[in-house]
């Protein structure tokens, strides 16, 4: 793949009927956080951990959108987008996360649907964005079978109450995410250090989801499917030590959950990697891989860099062949599978420190494509932070962001050229908002947003998201400012 896919200047036309959206998810902007009678997740206790969180931010008021949701159903209308990805907090329709549902819990979301219906705009509904009930947790949370089993009750009571307004229902975000972050290096909720553990969390996570995917038809859903945070990963040199230690990695970020998903089966290498690890994955039991398998109408991927390691102990080697080596930090996974991540020091990065790749973003989609017999799929998050800041003019002028989602969308073309099924591409995210860890201290928004009065500003790259929805075209790529 060469950087044509990036630098391209030429217009570039999606076909009609490709879904244009917007992306958010509640933890990150509803605020309100005991309102209403909301139970409390594991993010409001994490948040309130010693060092958890940058600057010890919480979502207590986050964007307020729970208080300032027509205002921002508003701004999707003047964005053009026609499907907004929202998530439902499971501490609002099940404060304790069983039991009946909370009706002022179904009342908003059932507002939020009806008000997204009637500006034109496709609700795509998010069951779980990572804010599990806190009663939950103290069971064991994804660590046992029941929470599996809880999530599928739930699923069947949002279901119920919102089927007949919602087009597509994603299960899970970034599973990988709330299992290895939150239960092994601990970066997440709930904050656990423990490989075990998080294997055990992989496979009840993909439980819930199988789990939930009968409950959601059986109330009617129209189409579901699950978010997976995927990435290739590549070895920073050819030594063998060095590719040994980027299939591990690819083997936990992205086959663990790719092979049960689309395959039945999780991969051999992984389970003899994890076994010495409990519970891990000795929870997985009969007939658990033909619920998680069980066909999907779409996938949704998740893309932000590509990933690049070298075995522990070769960081030498990977600073010679042209790789800047982070400081290490404590972190069982990684420790555990003996790698230590790079990255390319002439390659330009985000504010997070993540790698601008977007002809690896083309790879990471024809690579699915001619590994696995893949559903339609949805580009479901992809975006970026930089140094945003509201100018002397008033203007928040953010054409960083703008050329990259430029040159993503390209590479999204050119997949499907390629002959991926891509049927539509949802920015990250339409609000800046509380990015878990980081706090409020980065803003991946089309729209800024003033913290200590909520007020909300579009920024230049609204504005050019806002042209090529109308257009369903890519201009001549922006310049950077």
């Amino acid at each position: 793949m060469t950087d044509t896919v990036a630098t391209s200047a030429d217009p570039v036309r999606f076909p009609d009927g490709f879904l244009w959206g917007a992306a958010t998810a509640a933890y990150q902007i509803e605020g309100a956080a005991s309102a209403d009678g909301r139970g409390v997740s594991i993010w409001d206790t994490f948040s309130r951990r010693p060092g958890a969180v940058h600057n010890g931010d919480t979502g207590d008021v986050a964007c307020d959108h729970y208080h300032r949701m027509d205002g921002d159903l508003d701004l999707l209308a003047e964005l053009g987008v026609s499907a907004y990805r929202f998530s439902i907090a499971w501490p609002r329709v099940q404060p304790t996360g069983k039991g009946p549902a909370h009706q002022p819990g179904l009342d908003f979301y059932r507002r939020l649907v009806d008000g997204l219906r009637a500006r034109g705009i496709s609700p795509v509904a998010t069951l779980y964005h990572w804010d599990l009930p806190q009663p939950l947790e103290d069971a064991g949370g994804w660590g046992v079978r029941e929470t599996a089993e809880r999530f599928a009750d739930y699923a069947a009571l949002a279901g119920q109450a919102l089927g007949d307004g919602v087009d597509m229902w994603i299960t899970l975000n970034e599973p990988w995410c709330s299992s290895w972050l939150g239960y092994g290096s601990g970066r997440h909720a709930p904050g656990v250090t423990d490989v075990g553990r998080a294997g055990a969390a992989n496979h009840h996570l993909l439980l819930g989801h199988g789990m939930a995917l009968p409950a959601l038809r059986a109330e009617g859903a129209a189409r579901v499917g699950i978010t997976l945070n995927l990435a290739p990963v590549r070895a920073a040199t050819d030594h063998p030590d060095d590719v040994a230690a980027a299939q591990r990695v690819d083997g936990n970020q992205n086959r663990l959950f790719t092979e049960p998903l689309l395959e039945g089966r999780y991969p051999t290498d992984m389970l003899e990697h994890y076994a010495r690890h409990r519970p891990g994955f000795s929870v997985v039991a009969d007939g658990d891989l033909d619920l998680i398998s069980a066909p999907m109408d779409f996938l949704g991927v998740n893309y932000y860099f590509p990933a690049f390691v070298v075995a522990r102990g070769r960081e030498a080697e990977a600073l010679r062949a042209g790789f800047c080596v982070a400081p290490r930090e404590a972190d069982a996974v990684a420790d555990d599978l003996g790698v230590t991540a790079v990255h390319r020091s002439e390659q330009p990065r985000t504010l997070m420190g993540w790698e601008v790749d977007a002809p690896a973003m083309r790879d990471l989609l024809t690579g699915l494509s001619a590994s696995y017999r893949l559903p339609p799929v949805y580009v479901t998050e992809n975006g970026a932070s930089f140094s945003d800041y509201q100018g002397p003019d008033g203007v928040v002028h953010d054409g960083e962001r703008s050329a990259y989602l430029d040159t993503h969308l390209r590479a999204v073309r050119s997949a499907m050229t390629a002959g991926v099924d891509i049927r539509g591409y949802f920015v990250w995210s339409l609000l800046d908002n509380f990015e878990w860890g980081h706090g409020y201290s980065k803003r991946f928004g089309l729209v800024w947003v003033d913290y200590p009065s909520g007020g909300r500003l579009p920024k230049d790259s609204f504005r050019w998201y806002q042209t090529v929805v109308a257009t369903n075209e890519l201009p001549a790529p922006p310049a950077a400012s």
